[in-house]
């Protein structure tokens, strides 16, 4: 079905897709991806670059277009793009419908991470945990939440998704879902659309961060993932809310959210040394120092390497706090 899709909807660059009812005009640049419910292009037109989505299934398009209007009712939410325009395009002999949403260009997760270092994982999954709490909110779950739907826009580095055609109503099942991000499929649970069911797959995006190529489901299901967790000197920092997000044990994203912000604060303060005693100076040092040149020499070493400790252990103690304080000010994660 996904070839004939494809093969249905395959327009080379340059076709210009004319709308029926609001004329407004696309030229198709190139093709971004296709799954189960229709092909997405990147198209140019009057307003700039858009995202063009066809499709053969009119219940797909006007669900997702309903998706894409609950999420502008999201307040302070940018997780989702922006809808611009639906319509229908008559071609080869039929009429085929199309929406054009928000241009959302960037890496996607993986590759960002990547990049940009692990250090960037908390952060970028404390914004998605504060865009899904606004999301889950207003009723919703996202349900398809993986890091091939998620792009990093910026500068400054911001989560977004790419693609809504998972995105529930709380309460009914699950409409798409990816097996290693579905605790249905680990045996965590049911295939229906709770706020609990996207922490779990929150929680498996942070351990697709540290294993790129993923690794196999074996019979101990949960418990293989803690052992996986475990082995990662990326995640361990984050077992405990990892694990709990994992077995369903937060009530909401927010929750899930305090929970990775204590851990950042706990694993900031055990890298932070320990300030060394040091002993207090007497007379008698001091003027065995000025009687023996060598004893003074290794004194002034012994300060330097004192000095330059005290240094580091004052600017490593300002990122930290500058961290947490990037954390607390912008609000953005």
């Amino acid at each position: 079905m996904m070839d004939n899709l494809k093969s249905q909807y395959n327009f080379s660059p340059g076709t210009v897709v004319e709308g029926k009812w609001h004329k407004n005009r696309y030229t198709l640049i190139k093709q971004l991806g296709y799954g189960a419910n229709g092909i997405v292009y990147l198209a140019k037109s009057a307003m700039g670059n858009a995202a063009l989505k066809f499709s053969d299934n009119n219940i797909s398009i006007t669900s997702e277009v309903n998706v894409l209007k609950a999420f502008a009712k999201v307040p302070g939410s940018a997780l989702g793009p922006s809808l611009l325009d639906v319509d229908d395009w008559e071609a080869r002999n039929q009429k085929i419908p199309f929406y054009t949403m928000e241009y959302i260009e960037g890496p996607n997760l993986l590759d960002f991470v990547s990049q940009k270092g692990s250090t960037w994982q908390s952060v970028l999954i404390l914004q998605l945990l504060k865009d899904l709490e606004r999301l889950h909110q207003s009723g919703w779950v996202f349900g398809d939440l993986k890091p091939e739907n998620l792009i990093v826009t910026g500068p400054p580095p911001r989560i977004r998704c790419i693609d809504v055609g998972g995105t529930t109503i709380q309460g009914r099942a699950i409409k798409e879902f990816t097996e290693f991000f579905d605790r249905g499929y680990w045996g965590a649970g049911s295939r229906k659309a709770d706020p609990a069911y996207d922490l779990f797959a929150a929680a498996m995006v942070m351990v697709n961060m540290a294993y790129p190529k993923r690794f196999q489901k074996t019979g101990t299901g949960i418990r293989h993932i803690e052992d996986m967790i475990k082995s990662s000197q990326m995640l361990r920092p984050f077992q405990e809310p990892l694990m709990k997000a994992i077995k369903g044990q937060y009530a909401s994203a927010g929750a899930m959210r305090e929970g990775m912000l204590l851990a950042i604060d706990d694993n900031s303060q055990m890298s932070i040394p320990k300030k060394q005693t040091v002993p207090a100076k007497n007379h008698s040092s001091i003027n065995s120092a000025r009687k023996s040149p060598s004893a003074a020499s290794r004194h002034m070493k012994n300060q330097k390497k004192k000095s330059k400790g005290g240094f580091a252990e004052t600017i490593l103690i300002i990122m930290i706090v500058g961290v947490l304080y990037f954390l607390y000010i912008y609000g953005q994660i």
